[in-house]
């Protein structure tokens, strides 16, 4: 329940009680300030609390976002506020600091707007309402009420709910063909009481229905995955539409639309791995392949997004230039295309797999995500090499908890600690040997499955323990997690190929599958401000050089059926552990409610 305060007389015929009710609010009134602090103090502390003049005029709309966006610990727009139970405190002051007696009048004849200045004063994070074209304010006299009022009668507020509820910044398919209807199902779904989450279910049972499909390698089964998996894109879009709609974001919300897209494109990539299989055509190593070129490439927008996320004196000639070039319509779309976000991708896969092969469908992926990568990630050296950039102690915590280092690296790098200077190339340097030394060797050698690979390992292990050493402040500090990921999968998927035996790959596919998912989780753990997983999982996991170094002993003594049948049980384990984990952070965790645009990759 949440309760709204009218701080005076309500004014005949208006709507306002009305509008309070239908979102949700307990209705009170108080004549003056005092009366106000009285009704505040009377709410239970774990209640919303709002202050609204009675002489307020505006959209419904305006008030929704206001009163009920539950992101912020308070919002304010002229003539209405409110608080989260973590600002009440904060209200409490402000009310107890107005003062009474002479002269103090104008301070609580509009309370609501001394109230938001003194809020704002005490830095609580008060968040002020963009209206647009939205109209929000306090009528003082019949006239301003009026004129008030015909301004709110010349702006459909509904439709400017719609058309917010599509996200600012996407993918070309995405903006126009999927969200001019998309909106529309968002805001059926609303008016059936349905969820994000529960629209974000269905996208993940509608993909996996497409993936066996796919698996049944039949031309019927292809055209109906890909048809299928355009719609779960259709749902994956409006689930966030539903929660701009309906104001319903959460961080349990942003973590699931996450990592169920993970979990649909990945499963996917099964599903037609298995019906080439039906068909005679292996291409397990090329799924594989795509979901590491996917993981890794996530990486590197998760890894440089918060190196930069607070970073100071953050400019850079690349940067401008950038900006220009979206300052000139059609170059934004041809760059945002040029990345393949998912809409493109997505659609790209249906088309390929309703009319080609799954052999055609990830070489396609490959060569285009390769290619996407490293235009993404050429802009983002130069703009690191040219930025004056100063980077704080929470961005080298990030980027230290997504390298996922182990206990072994955690004891090399304290022996190498006070060694190198922060700030140097030393840290992405050691990481890309890390990860060249270990794939070098597993490539080029003729039989990667012995003990001397094993040796190799603790070679990469050293030198990942070396790149973690200081904190990761240097300028391309943010490539030491994406090398990590790099030098890990791609081992794995090499001795799972070289073994050349059935049910490697797919083995290898379930192994890396799970540990991509606990890597997915530290990102949405960091970006909903809770930290990374506590430091048992990551030693229980072993860090990313304690499971190559498992690996890599298990290929060396076993041979080759064994070591398929141990990839499937390391696999196994690591999946029941992460995600037992996971669930029952996300599901216990009091993180605060996020709402994010995400990169459209």
């Amino acid at each position: 329940m949440s309760t709204a305060i009218l701080t005076g007389s309500p004014v005949a015929g208006s709507p306002l009680e009305a509008d309070l009710r239908t979102l949700g609010f307990d209705v009170r009134t108080a004549n003056d300030a005092a009366a106000a602090a009285e009704l505040i103090a009377a709410v239970p502390a774990q209640e919303r609390v709002a202050v609204v003049d009675p002489r307020f005029v505006g959209h419904l709309h305006a008030l929704r976002l206001a009163l009920t966006d539950p992101r912020f610990p308070a919002a304010a727009v002229p003539g209405a506020l409110t608080v989260q139970p973590e600002a009440r405190g904060a209200l409490a002051r402000a009310v107890g600091r107005i003062p009474v007696g002479a002269g103090t009048a104008h301070l609580t004849d509009v309370l609501t707007d001394t109230l938001t200045a003194s809020l704002d004063r005490d830095e609580i994070g008060l968040h002020h309402v963009e209206l647009g074209t939205l109209v929000a304010t306090v009528a003082l006299t019949p006239a301003q009420r009026e004129e008030a009022r015909e301004s709110v009668a010349a702006v459909d507020d509904e439709a400017v709910r719609l058309r917010t509820a599509v996200k600012s910044r996407d993918g070309f398919f995405t903006t126009y063909g999927i969200s001019p209807y998309s909106r529309y199902l968002a805001r059926w779904c609303a008016r059936r009481g349905l969820t994000p989450n529960q629209v974000t279910t269905a996208s993940l049972v509608t993909a996996l229905i497409a993936a066996g499909c796919a698996a049944t390698g039949t031309r019927g089964g292809f055209v109906a995955a890909g048809l299928l998996l355009l719609f779960s894109f259709v749902l994956d879009c409006t689930d966030g539409q539903l929660a701009r709609y309906s104001l319903q974001y959460s961080t349990m919300g942003a973590w699931l639309d996450a990592t169920f897209d993970r979990a649909k494109e990945y499963a996917y990539y099964a599903g037609l791995a298995l019906g080439a299989a039906r068909g005679g055509d292996d291409v397990w190593a090329l799924a594989l392949g795509a979901m590491v070129l996917m993981t890794c490439r996530h990486v590197v927008d998760f890894s440089f997004n918060e190196a930069n996320h607070d970073a100071t004196a953050n400019t850079s000639p690349t940067a401008a230039l950038s900006g220009k070039l979206d300052s000139v319509g059609w170059t934004v779309w041809v760059r945002r295309m040029i990345v393949l976000p998912i809409g493109e991708r997505w659609a790209m896969i249906a088309v390929l797999t309703a009319f080609t092969t799954p052999r055609i469908v990830f070489y396609a992926l490959l060569i285009g995500c390769a290619l996407a990568a490293c235009y993404t990630t050429a802009g983002r050296v130069l703009r690191s090499l040219t930025r004056r950039a100063r980077r704080t102690d929470r961005a080298a915590r990030a980027l230290a908890d997504l390298a996922d280092s182990g206990p072994l690296a955690e004891l090399i790098a304290g022996g190498a600690r006070g060694r190198g200077r922060t700030g140097s190339f030393l840290a992405p340097v050691m990481a890309f040997l890390s990860a060249a030394v270990l794939l070098v060797w597993v490539i080029f050698q003729d039989d990667p499955s012995s003990w001397l690979t094993v040796g190799v390992a603790l070679c990469s292990a050293l030198l990942a323990g070396a790149a973690v050493s200081r904190p990761l402040k240097g300028a391309l500090d943010w490539l030491v997690p994406p090398f990590f990921r790099a030098g890990e999968y791609v081992t794995i998927l090499v001795l799972a190929a070289r073994a050349d035996v059935p049910g490697a790959l797919p083995a290898a596919f379930g192994l890396v599958a799970a540990v991509a998912y606990h890597h997915y989780d530290t990102v949405y753990r960091i970006r909903g401000g809770t930290g990374a997983p506590p430091r048992w999982l990551v030693r229980a996991t072993g860090g990313h050089e304690g499971r190559v170094l498992v690996v890599t002993v298990l290929a060396a003594a076993l041979p080759p059926s064994g070591f398929t049948i141990a990839l499937t049980a390391l696999a196994v384990v690591l999946a029941l552990l992460v995600l037992v984990e996971s669930i029952r952070f996300w599901v216990s965790s009091q993180a605060p409610a996020v709402h994010d645009e995400g990169e459209p990759a």
